[in-house]
């Protein structure tokens, strides 16, 4: 077996081993009503409301920070299309039933989180452009990305995974139009 496969094969028993003790948990009424918030929120809405509040009260680094999150955005879209087909893994609520989370997945295929790598695209350039609001951007993208555990729509490796590439194209976003502008 070779090293690659012996890895997959520990992170995939671990995802399984979460998938399991998640879709077994009865969360609290507060906490269901919070995921399904959150995973809602990131179906894009939120994020095109951030835009409108940008534009119109994001002063003087208005433009280069909508510019950036979108920019990223497209990327981020982009490349968990593509991942997901290449890679075709079974989403967790394709392989065993979630026992409160009636949550219909937006296609087959889960590594790596579209709505984890979105999240964090379009919010890395914000923090970096307006760091005040760091603290409120990281609670809605990490909620996003929890919701998307707890409601059995994605392992946890795929999250993980959807964060990084997310921050780094949100990053190398934001550097790009910090040189443009």
């Amino acid at each position: 077996m070779t090293v690659t496969r012996m890895v997959w094969t520990f992170i995939e028993s671990r995802d399984l081993t979460v998938m399991r003790r998640v879709h077994r948990w009865r969360a609290p009424r507060w906490m269901r009503m919070w995921m399904l918030t959150a995973t809602r929120m990131g179906d894009g809405w939120l994020w095109y409301s951030v835009g409108i509040v940008v534009l119109l009260f994001g002063g003087a680094d208005r433009y280069t920070a909508f510019a950036a999150s979108a920019v990223a955005e497209v990327g981020a879209v982009t490349l968990f299309q593509m991942l997901k087909k290449v890679s075709g893994r079974k989403r967790p609520c394709a392989l065993e039933a979630h026992c409160w989370a009636k949550v219909l997945p937006p296609d087959q295929f889960s590594f790596p989180s579209g709505h984890s790598m979105s999240a964090f695209a379009i919010v890395v350039p914000l923090i970096l452009l307006y760091p005040d609001f760091r603290i409120a951007l990281l609670f809605a993208a990490l909620s996003i990305a929890a919701s998307r555990i707890i409601l059995g729509m994605h392992f946890l490796s795929d999250v993980v995974v959807g964060c990084v590439l997310g921050m780094m194209l949100g990053y190398g976003s934001f550097l790009l139009f910090q040189r443009l502008y």
